[in-house]
């Protein structure tokens, strides 16, 4: 039976430079379990079928939120599919023309990962994954014809686009930083964002009095059997709608994250593994040598400004799927009212139904603006549904997760809620 149990030399600023682009480059480790889309979205995988019922102890919700807690996987090797619907277009032909024409021109490379991973925003990817604890892992995205890898060994991070022949090289804190505790900058480079596992724990830092967890069944996934975790929201204004996790029954490893809007239809986000093994995987596996030929683009360099690449471009600050953003660290929780973050990011709320706000300075960015910026502002009215409130007017932009709302004198508001919800926050920070 299936368990079904519930519970409710260089100057002080080149230092500085060179620093921070290394730093940046630590938030493309691959993780101990898979590396992700970074930011910009909040989770990967396959729509994975389930291929039977496995007969399992009982165990409660509470029971195996703790499992996960103590899940320590630090050697795997597998494949991953990852399938992301946000109702947005594809956007992998126009990063991989974006990073090319960068290439060419001395500004940029096809093989950084800030572009290459955003291709995982969009459709459906096959990833191969390994991973020999928090210095060494690799992913590799298989597509037509080509391959891009991204590689941590050590001190070092490797992406290599194979379509191009052009690497992208990056250093660690542990490089810059030697002889100072990195015990937390590991613990990050473990779970980085986008993955199943860095997904769920996010995922569990929102349950509270607005969040029903229970366990519903079991499952078997990449060969493996699991129990199945369902965490709903309470929060009326939430575009989520539940999300389950299949959770490895021996070592508490997430193996699959789906997310289904409150809309219902296909998942926004369905990550998982195809297979999967925890056998120690070899040491040339995260062996990397440029190939000959290829054009090799050092980070740092863009750290500086130099002529060449561009360094790493990395969130300033991550927050949880609670927030109602993309996967990453907290912002924190709201309070009775608003929390300020970086840049002066406001976080309104605490619940599922929290919402990001800021100001961008800009004046007249829809159509309200003037010559240019009039038909600018024109064409992004025609991108989303034009919203009035006692903030004035603006347009709000909207995905099967994610909505956003721009106000017509430039203040932003977003989150996993609905427009009304938006509008609603414009009109009381007014």
């Amino acid at each position: 039976m299936a368990p079904h149990a519930s519970d409710d030399s260089t100057t002080a600023q080149e230092r500085d430079e060179l620093r921070t682009g290394r730093r940046r480059a630590a938030r493309y480790v691959v993780p101990v379990t898979v590396v992700g889309v970074a930011a910009a979205t909040i989770g990967l995988v396959p729509a994975l079928a389930d291929s039977g019922d496995p007969d399992l102890p009982q165990v409660s919700a509470q029971q195996l939120i703790e499992k996960i807690a103590k899940s320590d996987v630090q050697q795997l090797s597998g494949t991953v599919k990852v399938t992301t619907d946000l109702g947005l277009p594809d956007v992998s032909g126009l990063t991989g023309g974006l990073t090319s024409g960068a290439t060419g021109s001395g500004d940029g490379s096809a093989a950084d990962p800030s572009a290459k991973l955003t291709e995982l925003a969009t459709g459906t990817h096959t990833l191969r994954v390994a991973a020999d604890g928090p210095d060494r892992q690799k992913l590799s995205i298989l597509e037509n014809a080509s391959e891009y890898s991204l590689v941590h060994n050590g001190d070092d991070v490797w992406g290599y686009d194979s379509k191009s022949n052009s690497v992208y090289h990056a250093t660690t804190d542990h490089a810059t930083d030697k002889g100072k505790d990195n015990s937390k900058a590991r613990e990050r480079e473990q779970a980085p964002q986008g993955t199943p596992e860095q997904l769920t724990k996010e995922a569990l830092k929102a349950v509270d009095k607005t969040t029903s967890v229970t366990v519903d069944g079991t499952a078997q996934v990449a060969g493996r059997d699991a129990y199945r975790l369902v965490i709903k929201p309470k929060d009326a204004g939430t575009t989520v709608g539940e999300i389950t996790v299949a959770v490895d029954a021996k070592t508490g490893l997430p193996l699959k994250f789906t997310l289904t809007p409150k809309t219902g239809g296909a998942a926004v986000i369905d990550a998982g593994f195809t297979q999967v093994s925890f056998a120690k995987p070899a040491a040339s596996t995260f062996a990397f040598t440029p190939p000959k030929g290829a054009k090799v683009t050092e980070a740092d360099k863009g750290a500086k400004g130099a002529k060449g690449a561009k360094g790493v471009k990395g969130d300033k600050a991550g927050h949880s799927l609670k927030d109602g953003k993309g996967s990453g660290s907290q912002a924190g929780k709201g309070t009775a009212g608003d929390h300020q973050g970086l840049d002066g990011l406001n976080v309104i709320g605490d619940g599922w139904d929290s919402i990001a706000s800021f100001d961008t300075g800009g004046q007249g960015m829809t159509s309200g603006s003037k010559a240019e910026g009039g038909q600018i502002g024109g064409f992004l009215d025609s991108l989303g549904d034009k919203v009035k409130g006692k903030f004035g007017s603006g347009t709000v932009f909207s995905t099967r997760l994610v909505n956003a709302l721009i106000t017509d004198d430039g203040k932003v508001y977003v989150g996993a809620v609905t427009k009304d919800a938006l509008v609603k926050a414009a009109d009381a920070a007014k």
